[in-house]
């Protein structure tokens, strides 16, 4: 029908104590080598670990997604410590059932505390309190799933050019 291409890259926001967490782990790592220095060799294992610890929790405590909708497949990647890719969703948007506002009506039954159908859920928004995000419910390997993601109006329209009777707007 249509050939394009729109990609959207989504910064999740970072936690309010993984600053101090990452102080913490270094001057742990930093005492026990120290300590494994000066008193007993021991310690600088415990030492080590912290530091390799604090190497794996930066790589994945940085989270971004990337959107790519191209023709009626919209693909969904998370990106790690923005350096390790992994594809988390391939999705035929004709599989969709609705996509809206978090608060719209047609989403109402999939609520997490006062809907009716319980789906299995997944978070891809950046978590700013500025940023209105979309629920899409859609099926992924004949299940239905339900994704949260901040969609941009390029997106949305494009969406609903290609579904307009299941996609609503803020």
């Amino acid at each position: 029908m249509y050939d394009y291409k729109i990609v959207e890259q989504v910064s999740r926001k970072k936690k309010s104590m993984s600053g101090i967490l990452r102080k913490v782990m270094i001057i742990f790592a930093v005492f026990f080598v120290i300590l494994g220095i000066t008193i007993s060799q021991s310690f600088m294992l415990a030492g080590f670990l912290l530091a390799a610890l604090y190497f794996v929790y930066d790589v994945f405590s940085q989270k971004d997604y990337e959107y790519t909708l191209e023709s009626d497949t919209l693909t969904i990647d998370v990106i790690y410590g923005k350096k390790y890719r992994k594809t988390a969703h391939v999705l035929e948007l004709k599989n969709m059932e609705v996509t809206a506002p978090h608060w719209h009506e047609s989403v109402a039954k999939y609520k997490k505390n006062g809907g009716t159908e319980k789906l299995k859920k997944y978070d891809y928004t950046s978590y700013d309190d500025d940023v209105p995000y979309y629920t899409m419910i859609v099926k992924e390997d004949g299940n239905k799933i339900k994704l949260l993601l901040d969609l941009t109006d390029e997106m949305l329209h494009t969406i609903k050019t290609l579904h307009p009777q299941k996609v609503y707007f803020a």
